[in-house]
């Protein structure tokens, strides 16, 4: 009777043994996790409690810097735009994206060019696509304006950046030009995942294209539409570079997103206890649109 009891608790120990190898093996994982995200976040929460100036003095002020918030015209205006860019963007990703999708999706001569081609911008960063786009449209130094003139077909200034709809347009453009790549990936694999007896069945009953896509596709995407949406809101409210070298906040401040905001909050104020809170305040937003997301997702798969 020996024998059984030392051959479980060798499995037991053998089991221990595995243990602790798995959690050594996740510890490099979790101490960075710990050290790039949750302490940074830890620290950013503690300072919007504090008066905390760039130069090094700070004071206690408890919730000071929250109340100012709820009472910043800037804030809610920034906060507002930037609600407006990021509906525009994730509606032009996704009208786009679905449309490279549908295209690039069945293999075909020249297809995997044209899938490379469309990905190709998403490994560019945001801020030399951004300068790209300075180099071709700006009215000092751009190739395009100089063109027109030089054709005749504009006098004076040609700045596309004077205007809020049409600074608003050429960010959107950028984005949608550098990251519909990675929308397009994502459908198209999603797509590809579809059983063809789906698309068989819609043939043989007659469907057309429009309705064979509100009917199949779009209900059997939308784990993957869900989490084109969760990648684009948090993009677009997280945007900074496209605006601080293209438009930096004009017309008249209104291009300013909230995270331009917070850049100015601390660096140019020098009140980093402030855009703390404005930091911990769009933490909160995007919490709650993530859940909120990812819960209709979940309802929309129960049903």
């Amino acid at each position: 009777m020996a024998v059984p009891v030392l051959t479980g608790r060798r499995r037991r120990g053998s089991m221990a043994r595995r243990q602790r190898m798995g959690l050594l093996f996740v510890a490099p994982a979790v101490l960075l996790v710990l050290g790039m995200f949750v302490l940074p976040i830890i620290v950013t929460a503690v300072m919007s409690f504090y008066d905390w100036s760039l130069l090094g003095e700070r004071r206690f002020v408890g919730l000071a810097n929250y109340r100012r918030l709820t009472g910043d015209d800037s804030f809610w205006h920034s906060l507002g735009f930037t609600t407006v860019y990021t509906v525009i963007v994730t509606a032009a990703l996704l009208v786009v994206g679905f449309a490279l999708a549908s295209a690039v999706r069945h293999r075909r001569r020249g297809v995997g060019l044209l899938r490379t081609a469309f990905v190709m911008p998403v490994v560019i960063g945001f801020a030399t696509a951004s300068y790209l786009t300075l180099w071709l449209l700006d009215d000092r130094i751009g190739i395009v304006p100089d063109l027109l003139r030089r054709t005749g077909l504009a006098d004076g200034n040609v700045s596309v950046f004077s205007s809020y709809p049409s600074a608003l347009t050429v960010v959107v453009l950028l984005v949608v030009w550098k990251t519909v790549g990675l929308t397009m990936l994502l459908l198209m694999t999603g797509m590809q995942a579809i059983s063809k007896d789906f698309y068989e069945a819609a043939q043989v009953d007659g469907a057309r294209r429009i309705r064979v896509f509100f009917s199949i596709t779009l209900p059997l995407l939308r784990p993957t539409v869900g989490l084109v949406l969760i990648l684009t809101v948090i993009g677009s409210y997280l945007a900074f570079d496209q605006f601080f070298i293209l438009t930096q906040g004009g017309p008249d401040n209104s291009t300013i997103p909230v995270v331009y905001l917070i850049y100015r909050a601390g660096f140019i104020d020098f009140n980093l206890g402030y855009s703390a809170a404005m930091s911990i305040a769009l933490m909160v937003i995007l919490l709650i649109l993530t859940s909120i997301q990812l819960l209709l997702v979940r309802t929309r798969e129960d049903s």
